[in-house]
C-alpha cells in the first residue's frame, strides 16, 4: 500500500525518485567479488497496479525483468551462484491521453532477495524494497504514454530495476568475499568537566582585642 501511495502521488503529480537508464551494459561490470548469477526468480503473486495506469500482465513483467536481470548480472563469471529472486509489488505504466498538466510518470516496486546457493542461505534477512522511475527526457517530459509503448515503458522500468538491485549489491561486498565498505568515523565528543576556581571569600573581621 506504501508504494501505490507513492506511485500514484508521482503518476498523477510528476514527482519522486528518479533513476537513471543510460545503457552501461556496454562496458565491464563493476567488481563483484565472487559473485555469478544462479537462478533468476521474479514473482508477480502479489503484484498490483495503480488505478491510472496501463494494463501489463504478470507475464509480460516476469518476461521483461528477468531478462533485464540476466542482460546484468549474467556477465559476471565469478566461483559462486547466488540466487536473486524478486517480487514485483505494483507498477504504473504512465498512460496516454491525461492532461499534460499531470505530466504522468511511470513507476516500478520491487522486493529483492538474494541466496547463497552453495550454503542454502538468505543473505539480507529482510527483503529489500526498491522504487524505480523512468528518467525525465525529451521522449517523457510530456508524460511517456504519450510517446512510449507499455513494453518500452516496462524494458526501461525494468533496466533501471535491475541496476538498482546492482547497487544494492555493490553496498555490501562481504556477501561475495570483499571487504566491507568503509564506514564514517563517528565524531568525538569531548565533554570538559573542569571545576570552576572556587570564589574567593571575604576574611572574617578579627575581633579587636581591648585591655
Amino acid at each position: 500500500m506504501r508504494f501505490l501511495r507513492a506511485a500514484f502521488l508521482v503518476l498523477g503529480c510528476g514527482f519522486g525518485l528518479s533513476a537513471c537508464q543510460i545503457n552501461d551494459l556496454t562496458e565491464p561490470p563493476v567488481p563483484l567479488g565472487d559473485f555469478a548469477l544462479g537462478h533468476n526468480i521474479v514473482v508477480t503473486s502479489n503484484m498490483q497496479k495503480v488505478p491510472i495506469s496501463r494494463n501489463a500482465t504478470p507475464q509480460q513483467w516476469e518476461a521483461a525483468l528477468e531478462k533485464a536481470m540476466e542482460e546484468r548480472f549474467g556477465r559476471y563469471e565469478g566461483e559462486k551462484l547466488y540466487n536473486i529472486g524478486i517480487s514485483i509489488d505494483a507498477f504504473a505504466l504512465a498512460p496516454p491521453g491525461v492532461p499534460l498538466v499531470l505530466n504522468p510518470k511511470s513507476a516500478l516496486g520491487i522486493t529483492v532477495t538474494i541466496w547463497d546457493d552453495a550454503a542454502q542461505k538468505k543473505l539480507n534477512e529482510e527483503g529489500k524494497q526498491i522504487i524505480v522511475m523512468e528518467k525525465m527526457s525529451r521522449e517523457t517530459v510530456l508524460g511517456s504514454g504519450l510517446t512510449q509503448s507499455a513494453a518500452k515503458q516496462m524494458e526501461i522500468l525494468s533496466f533501471n530495476a535491475a541496476k538498482a538491485v546492482e547497487g544494492w549489491l555493490l553496498e555490501n561486498p562481504e556477501w561475495f568475499g570483499l571487504p566491507p565498505l568503509a564506514t564514517a568515523p563517528t565524531p568525538t565528543v569531548t565533554t570538559f568537566n573542569a571545576t570552576p576556581p572556587a570564589v574567593p571569600t571575604a576574611a572574617a573581621p578579627v575581633p579587636a582585642v581591648t585591655e
